[in-house]
C-alpha cells in the first residue's frame, strides 16, 4: 500500500457544491409547508439541518480518515446487520407505516429509514465478495448464481415493505459492480432477461406500480389522482422557462405540488431557476459521477474500485431516477433527490458514503 495522501480535492469540491445548492433549493421548497399550514415545518428543517447535514458532515469527515479496507474485514456482519435492521420495520410499535408502506423505524422522537443502511451494507458486502472470487466470476456457479441469490434476498426484503424504487437503485449499483468486476456477456444478458421477467412480475402483482406505469404511458389519465403529481410537476417545470421565476418565487410549491420538499423538489428548483438552473444541477451530479468513477478507476485494489463504483451508482442512479420521473421520462419512483430532498436519513448516509469515497481517494494512483 502506497503512502497516504490528501483526499481528491476535485471530487470534494463537487460534493460541497452539490450540498450547498441542495440546501439552498430545500430551503426555498420548505416554505411551501408554511403556506399549506403544515405544522411540521420546524421539524423538517431541524431534521434536514441537524441529522442530515451536520451529523452527515461529521460522519463524512470521520469515515474519510478510516482505512477503507477495514470495511472488507467486517463486510458480512455489516450486511447481516443492515438486513436485520430493515426487517425491524415489520415489528409492531417499532416500525411504522406511511402512505401504505412500512419503511421507517420510530426510535423515540426520531424516525429512521433502515433501507438507507441496507444500500451501503449491500455495496460493501458485494465489493468484498466480488473482489474475493476474482477470475472465478466468469463461472456460473461462482459468479452468476451467488449474485442472483444475494439480489433475491434484497428483493424479498424490499418488496415486502414495499420499496421498489430503492430495490431498483440497489440492483443498479450491484449490476454495475458485477460488470466492473469482469462478468461475461453471457451472464450480463441473463441478468437483464431475469430482471425483465422480475419487472413483469412486479407490475402484475403490485397495483400501485401498475398505476404508475399506466400514468407514464398516458400522463393525461386520471389527472386528479394517479397522474396528479406528474401533471403538477410538468406545469412547474414549464413555468420556469429558461431562467426561472427566481428564488422563493415558485407558485406550485404553495398550493399544488405534493411533497414539495420530498420527491417533487426538482420541480420546485426548475420553476424557480428555470432551464439554466436545472442543467446546472444535473451537471453537478454528472461531475460527481465522473470524478467518483475516476477515483474508482485509480483505486490501488479491486475492492476499493468496486466499493467506490457501487456508492457512486447508488447516489447518481437514485438522483437521476428522481429527476427523470419528475420530467415524465420514467414512471414516478417516489425516491428523494439526494443532497436536495428532505430526508435526514438519506442525507446522512449519502454524506457518510462520500466519506468512504474520500478515504479511497487518499490511496488512489494519481
Amino acid at each position: 500500500m502506497k503512502k497516504t495522501q490528501g483526499v481528491d480535492k476535485f471530487f470534494l469540491l463537487g460534493v460541497v457544491a452539490l450540498v450547498l445548492c441542495g440546501f439552498f433549493i430545500f430551503g426555498s421548497a420548505a416554505l411551501g409547508l408554511l403556506a399549506k399550514g403544515k405544522g411540521n415545518f420546524g421539524d423538517v428543517v431541524f431534521s434536514q439541518t441537524f441529522f442530515g447535514l451536520f451529523l452527515g458532515t461529521v460522519s463524512a469527515i470521520v469515515l474519510s480518515k478510516i482505512h477503507y479496507r477495514k470495511w472488507r474485514k467486517n463486510a458480512l456482519y455489516i450486511f447481516l446487520f443492515s438486513i436485520l435492521a430493515t426487517l425491524l420495520v415489520f415489528v409492531p410499535y417499532l416500525g411504522f407505516e406511511h402512505g401504505g408502506a412500512k419503511r421507517w423505524l420510530l426510535l423515540g422522537p426520531v424516525s429512521f429509514q433502515p433501507a438507507e443502511l441496507l444500500k451501503i451494507g449491500f455495496v460493501i458486502y458485494l465489493a468484498t465478495w466480488l473482489s474475493g472470487i476474482k477470475k472465478e466470476i466468469t463461472e456460473i456457479k461462482f459468479g452468476l448464481i451467488p449474485f442472483l441469490v444475494i439480489s433475491a434476498i434484497i428483493s424479498l426484503v424490499l418488496m415486502k415493505q414495499p420499496d421498489i424504487g430503492t430495490l431498483v437503485v440497489i440492483f443498479s449499483a450491484g449490476f454495475a459492480m458485477f460488470i466492473a468486476a469482469g462478468a461475461k456477456w453471457r451472464d450480463i444478458l441473463l441478468i437483464v432477461l431475469i430482471s425483465l421477467l422480475g419487472f413483469t412480475f412486479i407490475v402484475a402483482t403490485k397495483p400501485y406500480i401498475r398505476d404508475r406505469l399506466m400514468t407514464y404511458i398516458n400522463p393525461s389519465l386520471d389527472v386528479q389522482n394517479s397522474s396528479y403529481q406528474l401533471q403538477q410537476s410538468l406545469i412547474a417545470i414549464g413555468a420556469g422557462g429558461f431562467s426561472g421565476r427566481g428564488f422563493g418565487q415558485s407558485i406550485q410549491k404553495f398550493s399544488f405540488l405534493p411533497e414539495p420538499v420530498g420527491d417533487s423538489v426538482f420541480a420546485v428548483a426548475a420553476e424557480e431557476f428555470g432551464f439554466v438552473g436545472s442543467v446546472l444541477l444535473i451537471f453537478l451530479f454528472m461531475y460527481f459521477a465522473f470524478h467518483g468513477l475516476k477515483i474508482a478507476n485509480r483505486s490501488p485494489d479491486l475492492f476499493g474500485g468496486l466499493l467506490v463504483t457501487g456508492i457512486v451508482i447508488l447516489i447518481v442512479s437514485q438522483s437521476f431516477m428522481n429527476i427523470a420521473s419528475m420530467l415524465g421520462v420514467i414512471p414516478l419512483s417516489g425516491l428523494p433527490l439526494l443532497f436536495v430532498s428532505h430526508g435526514g436519513t438519506a442525507l446522512f448516509f449519502a454524506l457518510s458514503s462520500v466519506g468512504i469515497i474520500l478515504n479511497v481517494s487518499r490511496y488512489s494512483l494519481r
